[in-house]
């Protein structure tokens, strides 16, 4: 009798270790080491990790070319080509399109807050996917901004989805992002 009670307890005792086991493996889900996400085309093939900084490795990638007319008319491609261990938030084509037709004529009337919004999408320090499920960080416009997320599925500010994450450049790690950042109100 008192085998059976023990190989009964045994019985239900591995299952439930098991499944303990298993919500351990799901909560601590492996960051991705390489390029990941949906939106990522053959993008490393693209870019001279070595040589093109953030400017050049940006316009490889077709999806960023408004980010980086902006950038561009912002006089900021120089200054971010400049800096060295950044990461950048980069807002794609469809994320400016989501931005109504009269604020986004607005805004790229206005040289400094076009800057300002611009860089509130940089954090001077190179982030890695480790560093997304919890991070807090500063911007070089000087807000914070707040990842969150598992595995490969990451939000920025809780509102913007990466769609494509750790994109190496030069002088700087790129996430692709699906909206447009706003910085806090002043």
């Amino acid at each position: 009798m008192r085998t059976a009670k023990a190989t009964a307890a045994a019985l239900v005792a591995v299952p439930l270790a098991l499944g303990g086991m298993a919500q351990q493996a799901r909560a601590a889900s492996p960051s991705p080491s390489g390029t990941f996400g949906p939106g990522c085309p053959a993008v490393s093939q693209k870019i001279d990790t070595v040589k093109d900084k953030v400017t050049e490795a940006a316009a490889a990638y077709p999806q960023l070319s408004q980010l980086v007319s902006a950038a561009v008319r912002a006089r900021l491609n120089g200054t971010l080509d400049s800096k060295s261990h950044i990461t950048v938030f980069a807002p794609s084509d469809q994320a400016f399109q989501k931005v109504t037709a009269s604020q986004l004529t607005s805004l790229l009337k206005n040289q400094g807050q076009l800057k300002k919004v611009l860089t509130y999408h940089v954090v001077d320090k190179q982030i890695t996917p480790d560093e997304l499920s919890h991070g807090s960080f500063t911007t070089v416009e000087g807000s914070k901004l707040t990842t969150s997320g598992s595995g490969t599925d990451f939000k920025v500010n809780g509102k913007a989805s990466i769609v494509c994450g750790n994109i190496k450049a030069a002088n700087a790690t790129i996430y692709v992002v699906d909206a447009v950042l706003q910085p806090p109100s002043s």
